[in-house]
């Protein structure tokens, strides 16, 4: 194993959050996005990330200086996109938001050129999104990333929904981590009943997969793995924000997997690197000294025994 993951994060924010010190404005600014905050994870656990990306106008400028780990970027004419949060009343209240560009046929060749060549190299590669509504990349990228990259021995773990996921599911990926609201809401569980969950992931597992993780915010996590189904049982641990959960989950999955661990072992270590993650503030933080001192203490339960 290299002990390396490609994380595709096709276009990066950049967020400003204004909190409150002393009784004074307290501004923060931070590179952002699905990709960003695996990437954080992934160091954490002791493996490293590697962010396949594109920047771009001057909010892809300052992202350059801010992203914090191995990047490998397309310069390109489209600018990133960013969002101004208040939280100075302790909720997110969205300021203004600016979406990301669409990438011209040309970045986007080369974009897809540099991830593939730095997924092939590592091993292990993660195809994230854009914030939801954005469209940087055309949707068959996902598809064509999972084709090209399993199809050559790189194994590809997906954290997507909707026509993202669809399009990834058809290139036929490893590993799927989906969120039991996505899977209601794509329309492959009929509702979010554990049975119909179940059924859901086996749908998803129709694709070629190894494995689906499906996330279940404060519930046990649902997993298939090659035929079996479990539940993922992890410390109770007091959260502060649920946010970034399950993006932290799949960073550990990834890493767990580019340091040479089992589905089974990568699965735990996700899990607690999710567990951790909501004990903080901040996406995709979280010590990974905590995070490995609980990976003994999650446990797969089959689901029969539930």
């Amino acid at each position: 194993m290299t002990g390396r993951v490609a994380v595709f994060a096709p276009s990066p924010e950049l967020t400003v959050t204004v909190e409150e010190l002393d009784g004074t404005p307290d501004i923060h600014i931070h590179a952002g996005g699905q990709g960003v905050w695996m990437s954080r994870m992934i160091e954490s656990l002791g493996a490293k990330a590697v962010l396949c990306s594109a920047l771009g106008g001057e909010t892809g400028h300052v992202l350059r200086h801010l992203i914090g780990v191995e990047l490998k970027a397309r310069d390109v004419a489209a600018r990133n996109g960013g969002y101004v949060h208040d939280r100075r009343d302790g909720g997110r209240d969205l300021v203004v938001r600016m979406p990301a560009d669409p990438l011209s046929r040309h970045e986007l060749d080369d974009l897809y050129e540099m991830t593939l060549i730095e997924a092939l190299n590592a091993g292990v590669a993660v195809l994230s999104g854009p914030a939801a509504d954005d469209t940087p990349v055309p949707d068959s990228v996902y598809e064509r990333l999972a084709n090209d990259l399993r199809g050559n021995g790189c194994r590809v773990v997906v954290d997507l929904s909707g026509a993202r996921l669809a399009a990834a599911l058809a290139g036929g990926p490893t590993v799927v981590k989906v969120s039991h609201e996505e899977l209601v809401s794509d329309g492959r569980a009929e509702s979010d009943a554990l049975p119909d969950l179940v059924q859901g992931a086996l749908k998803i597992a129709d694709c070629g997969a190894s494995a689906v993780v499906v996330s279940r915010a404060a519930e046990e996590t649902l997993t298939w793995i090659d035929g079996d189904v479990y539940l993922v049982d992890v410390p109770d641990l007091s959260p502060v924000d649920t946010r970034g959960g399950g993006d932290s989950m799949t960073a550990g999955l990834a890493a767990g997997l580019a340091l040479g661990g089992s589905i089974e072992d990568s699965l735990k270590l996700g899990a607690a690197a999710g567990a951790v993650n909501v004990t903080r503030h901040g996406l995709g933080t979280g010590s990974g000294d905590v995070v490995r001192a609980l990976v003994d203490r999650v446990k797969l339960r089959p689901w029969e025994d539930a």
